[in-house]
């Protein structure tokens, strides 16, 4: 089951009722988890950038879309190992500010997992 994402400020999400102060992922069965930016920033100093690492945890067999919201203005990207590694799932990759991602995760329907960064 697919949760529904209720709203979005700077440094929180709400999912399902429930509010999450911090980066989440959601899995293909609607789990929330917290993101695990540790991964990215040990390579890159930063979790702006989503790393290889990160995107073999977050990747789930069988989905076929990734929406990442990309923060309150859009400052996360893919490492061009992610994108590939990514690719290669032929996992469609949708990337949007936060706010208009999650209008997207809210519309979309199949095999979708994603990744909302709550700030920057």
């Amino acid at each position: 089951m697919k949760p529904e994402i209720e709203a979005t400020k700077f440094g929180s999400i709400t999912i399902a009722g429930q509010k999450y102060p911090h980066d989440v992922i959601i899995r293909l069965d609607g789990r929330v988890e917290q993101r695990p930016k540790e991964l990215s920033k040990a390579i890159y100093g930063t979790s702006h950038i989503i790393s290889l690492q990160e995107a073999q945890s977050l990747y789930e067999t069988g989905a076929e879309r990734l929406i990442i919201g990309s923060g309150q203005v859009g400052m996360v990207k893919l490492s061009p190992e992610a994108a590939a590694f990514l690719q290669e799932r032929r996992c469609e990759i949708e990337i949007l500010p936060t706010p208009q991602a999650i209008r997207r995760w809210n519309q979309t329907g199949g095999r979708v997992i994603a990744l909302f960064h709550v700030t920057c």
